[in-house]
């Protein structure tokens, strides 16, 4: 009996680009190939973007929240369809040359899910996502596609226990230093390796991943809860088969990304990530964010919401708070139900519910003391500082939070990459009042940005983390804690002031005037960079040539031309 289709009448969708018609059969015929019924072909069909693998802890659980959400989805009436992007652990790439390789992963993410999204006319999106570059570069790509979308990021790591004390990776890396300086044992730096990261997760303070997964939630893009349920709880999973059914509501009533990211939830972001501590990286990230939003974010911005909002939670690594008990706490909607209480959020924007944000402030609960009363807080002003001056012209990044004091001066010990800075450490060359410069670190210098928490964390454990500065055109990991300024802008690559230090030179960092210079006259600075030229490229092809040639300042997010 020869093949007759017949059309069923189904609201126009998205999907029905590859689907409808004479003209498709053989587009239904490859999707049968998967398996897929003719029921399941009508049905809008959901794009479950996942970044699963074996290689990341934060990432080696997501194939179990996948299918939690995949089920969601055909729960709600629609049809999921699973595919993959890369991913990358940063605490694995960290110290070495692979560390070039993260931030410019968040691009090729956003690349790679757009392409992909573009291909298959999704009618919507589910994003299942964890770790740093990983959930911005999904949240840009989301923002590309502009389908309903929702994300659901992979959740925190719980904390390891050694004598007593509450472990995360920082004290892993810190330890390193304190055995390279006596103060620990091989057998004791071996113990707390063992022991430090006690199963899947991302790491259990408020470093960037973290960071990133309670901005998605306070951007309105995840449900409430999301950005601080324990990976390992079951209200993960069942997080996940909510979203998979809510994805379907958001199709019906056409909210997309472009709907619930705008300047209000971006600025809301802001003001939740200076209130509890999190990662510098969240600059980088909500810059490329807004940039892909079509929204205007200077870098100032940070510093005038940091000032005027105060500090409401102690989180790791600076304070003592992980990521399990701030969920216990409320999480990331008791803290803005806190913020908000004194104005500091803007309660209008939609969110993934379906509702606004000041919907699901209501209904939080604040349990306990772990996040402050805005009457009571850790301090008055947030945890960012942007820091301009003649090193800094176009600025640069330091993260307050549990900073001792607020100046430092000091004599520059100057290396050109991260390695001499580590191997300097090693030696003992590194000693109390020097300002460390590690600089050619930069988006394009690189390229890629490196992160230096190798470095920061052996000066931490070896006792001179509160009696040494340091200052890069690189960035730190959301771990790094102390008078660590980053991002500095413009860098040594594009022949930025950073370029002409030298050995011996003072260098002053003032956060309450907001200050980075070398005490050199303007004259001598001048003449130091007529003199300087560019460095030869690390890489002649590849995507790390392509990079350095295509990527802007860290000062306005490190995007791609």
């Amino acid at each position: 009996m020869p093949f007759i289709y017949i059309p069923v009448a189904v609201v126009n969708m998205r999907s029905d680009v590859i689907k409808k018609g004479v003209q498709k059969a053989p587009h239904r015929a490859l999707m049968k190939a998967l398996g897929l019924v003719d029921e399941e072909i009508e049905r809008p069909i959901i794009g479950v973007v996942n970044s699963w693998n074996e290689i990341i802890p934060g990432h080696v659980h997501l194939n179990r929240v996948a299918e939690a959400v995949k089920a969601g989805v055909r729960m709600a009436g629609g049809t999921p369809l699973e595919f993959n992007t890369i991913g990358i652990c940063d605490g694995i790439a960290m110290g070495h040359e692979g560390m070039r390789s993260p931030l410019v992963s968040r691009e090729i993410i956003a690349d790679s899910v757009e392409v992909v999204a573009n291909a298959y006319a999704f009618d919507g999106l589910v994003f299942v996502c964890s770790c740093d570059k990983i959930e911005p570069g999904m949240v840009m790509a989301a923002l590309r596609v502009n389908v309903p979308s929702i994300f659901v990021t992979g959740g925190p790591m719980l904390c390891g226990f050694w004598k007593g004390q509450r472990l995360s990776l920082d004290m892993t890396f810190e330890s390193i230093g304190a055995y390279m300086n006596g103060k620990m044992g091989e057998e004791e730096l071996r113990e707390i390796e063992e022991l430090s990261c006690p199963g899947p997760g991302s790491c259990a303070g408020m470093y960037t991943a973290n960071t990133v997964a309670c901005l998605v939630e306070a951007m309105g893009l995840s449900l409430p809860g999301s950005g601080t349920v324990p990976a390992v709880d079951a209200r993960r999973l069942r997080l996940a088969k909510r979203a998979g059914m809510k994805v379907m509501e958001l199709l019906e009533k056409g909210i997309t990304p472009r709907m619930i990211v705008n300047e209000k939830s971006i600025r809301n972001a802001i003001t939740v990530d200076v209130s509890m501590g999190g990662s510098t990286n969240a600059i980088l990230h909500l810059m490329a964010i807004a940039n892909e939003a079509d929204v205007p974010l200077r870098l100032e911005a940070f510093d005038e919401i940091s000032r005027r909002t105060p500090q409401l939670v102690n989180m790791m690594p600076a304070g003592d708070v992980p990521m399990e008990d701030l969920d216990r706490a409320g999480g990331v909607m008791a803290l803005m139900r806190q913020l908000s209480g004194i104005g500091l959020i803007d309660p209008e924007p939609i969110t993934v519910t379906g509702e606004s944000i000041g919907k699901s402030i209501s209904e939080a609960r604040i349990v306990g003391e772990t996040i402050r009363s805005p009457a009571n807080p850790i301090r008055q002003t947030g945890t960012l500082a942007i820091l301009r001056g003649n090193l800094a012209p176009d600025g640069a990044v330091i993260k307050t939070a549990g900073l001792k004091k607020t100046t430092f001066e000091g004599s520059a010990l100057v290396f050109d990459r991260e390695e001499d800075g580590i191997r300097a450490a090693q030696e003992g060359r590194i000693t109390e009042g020097t300002v460390v410069v590690i600089r050619y670190e930069g988006p394009k210098g690189g390229p890629g940005m490196r992160e230096m928490l190798q470095l920061t964390s052996m000066l931490v454990g070896m006792g001179i983390g509160e009696k040494v500065a340091m200052i890069t055109d690189g960035r730190f990991s959301g771990a790094t804690h102390g008078m660590m300024v980053g991002h500095v802008s413009p860098e040594a690559a594009e022949g930025g002031p950073i370029a002409a230090l030298r050995d011996g030179d003072t260098v002053r960092i003032d956060i309450e005037r907001r200050l980075l210079e070398v005490k050199i006259s303007q004259e001598e600075l001048a003449s130091r960079l007529s003199k300087w030229s560019p460095p030869e490229p690390k890489y002649r092809r590849g995507a790390f040539y392509r990079y350095s040639r295509m990527v802007t300042s860290a000062s306005t997010g490190a995007v791609l031309l």
